[in-house]
């Protein structure tokens, strides 16, 4: 399946900056101006790839004469050794755009990667796995682009598009009643209101708002279990939505997923993802 994203050209600018690209001391004083180079960025295990475009990017912002040919699709499944790129063009740019591509790329397939991981273990029930804003600060964009490309899904990009109702706010409101209502009256009548619990009591409490999400949050197994029962017995069709130090082990996963909630929320998804390992060969 292919996937397409803005690429963050002021993003990558301030990260060759950052890494010195344009001032290589060790590329300048070892290769010739003039010495061509060709080769392939490699995977080092199998998983989702993601951020290809963003390679392509990164060389091309450096060095336009550089030739970057994709020889996989964003969101692809890859094994072990596969090539997944091919380079050509003057040695010094590959060289020093080398390190900035490869850390775009790596960051993004571990997400990818881990995404889907997480969503294989909860196939053949309702939920859906969704990211959250737990993000990397500036690269929000990219990561919840590459949750897309690991087959999970995107929670609210900010707090901007969405009203979820925590903890701090009911306080803040005088409680769930008060806060529910206080949005309704505020918000855009498009948008849906989503209220975090951590209790039975609150759920009830939710529901007589007539909340349209419910969080659980927290929550063992067999209060989402009870919490699911009771908002599916209610006359008002209500989404459920888990969170809450539940992680991304496939066998919590699909406990969770068998209390019969529509989805499950992970922030380690985009904040604990590990790097997915790339290289960069000559040939």
């Amino acid at each position: 399946m292919s996937h397409t994203y803005s690429i963050p050209f002021e993003l990558i600018r301030l990260a060759l900056g950052e890494d010195g690209a344009a001032s290589d001391i060790t590329t300048l004083s070892t290769v010739s101006e003039d010495e061509q180079a060709e080769g392939y960025i490699i995977t080092r295990h199998a998983g989702v790839v993601a951020g290809l475009a963003v390679v392509a990017a990164v060389f091309h912002q450096l060095d336009e004469r550089v030739v970057v040919e994709l020889l996989v699709q964003d969101g692809a499944a890859v094994q072990a050794g596969q090539r997944v790129a091919h380079l050509n063009g003057p040695a010094r740019s590959i060289l020093s755009a080398e390190r900035v591509a490869l850390n775009f790329l790596g960051h993004l397939s571990g997400i990818a990667t881990l995404t889907a991981t997480c969503v294989h273990a909860v196939e053949g029930t309702r939920v859906r796995i969704l990211d959250t804003r737990k993000t990397t600060p500036g690269l929000r964009a990219l990561e919840k682009a590459a949750v897309q490309m690991g087959g999970g899904h995107n929670h609210r990009f900010g707090l901007h598009d969405g009203v979820l109702i925590k903890d701090n706010h009911i306080k803040a409101a005088g409680g769930i009643m008060k806060a529910v209502a206080a949005a309704r009256n505020q918000a855009p009548h498009l948008l849906k209101i989503e209220v975090e619990c951590e209790t039975l009591a609150e759920v009830q409490e939710a529901l007589a708002a007539r909340a349209d999400v419910i969080l659980l949050d927290n929550m063992p197994e067999d209060s989402m279990r009870n919490a699911v029962e009771l908002i599916r017995g209610s006359s008002r069709d209500v989404l459920i939505e888990a969170s809450g130090s539940i992680g991304t082990n496939p066998a919590r996963l699909a406990a969770v997923a068998a209390t019969g909630v529509d989805f499950i929320s992970l922030g380690a998804l985009t904040h604990s993802a590990p790097n997915f390992d790339v290289s960069l060969e000559f040939a």
